[in-house]
């Protein structure tokens, strides 16, 4: 357990430098597409370490039981989740884009409409969803991890683009919201606006159904609607 709280810690703790403090002097350094190569091996490397590590950890009893009615509830998160992440990839002012500083912030929607940060909190999500179900401290301590590194990640980056993009993220900060549907609860932005666009629900449902049905082969246990269908 202490080697899996070190490599998680690895791989949130340099995701957190390489993100902000040594962000900038390595890129200085070695160029943009450089640095994304510096950070894509060491992201790979700290989690793959956890990854090792986890699964040579021996079995852990469950902190609770897990009867149907949670895995319901867990099966609705990660669908949400699915629809997070895929509406995430469209349209998204957050993703690395050198001629955004340029561009006025677009009007929330959709899924950009619901939070801010959809596939921030896509990841947060998912780690909630895989402690419900599967409460051993080493599930704790692995989705935890990506749990912080998802929230406080996607606070530190409104910090990073509001320095970045001083004439656009804060408008976008004022017309959305970090907290799901918290814009909309608040009456910031019409229901309207969170209508999901076609390929928002479309590949989330789509991703849901592959990704919980993978558990079968990848894992020996069914997960999502497959619980109840093979």
């Amino acid at each position: 357990m202490f080697g899996l709280i070190l490599a998680i810690a690895a791989f949130v703790g340099t995701h957190f430098l390489l993100s902000h403090p040594l962000r900038a002097p390595i890129v200085a350094r070695v160029g943009e597409r450089g640095f994304l190569g510096v950070y894509s091996l060491v992201a790979i490397a700290t989690l793959g370490w956890a990854a090792h590590v986890y699964t040579r950890l021996p079995e852990q009893p469950l902190l609770w039981p897990v009867g149907d009615g949670l895995w319901a509830v867990a099966s609705i998160l990660m669908l949400f989740a699915s629809i997070l992440f895929v509406g995430s990839l469209i349209g998204n002012p957050a993703l690395p884009d050198p001629a955004a500083a340029s561009r006025p912030a677009p009007e929330p929607r959709g899924v950009f409409a619901i939070t801010r940060h959809p596939m921030m909190w896509s990841f947060a999500l998912w780690a909630v969803v895989h402690i419900l179900v599967l409460p051993m401290p080493a599930q704790m301590v692995l989705a935890g991890g990506i749990l912080i590194l998802a929230l406080v990640g996607s606070a530190l980056q409104d910090v990073k683009k509001r320095r970045l993009q001083p004439d656009r993220w804060p408008d976008w900060q004022t017309r959305t919201s970090h907290l799901p549907f918290a814009a909309l609860v608040s009456g910031k932005l019409a229901w309207s606006a969170a209508r999901l666009r076609p390929h928002d629900w479309a590949g989330g449902i789509l991703v849901w159904l592959v990704a919980t049905w993978a558990h079968i082969p990848l894992a020996g246990w069914a997960a999502g609607i497959w619980r109840w269908l093979v």
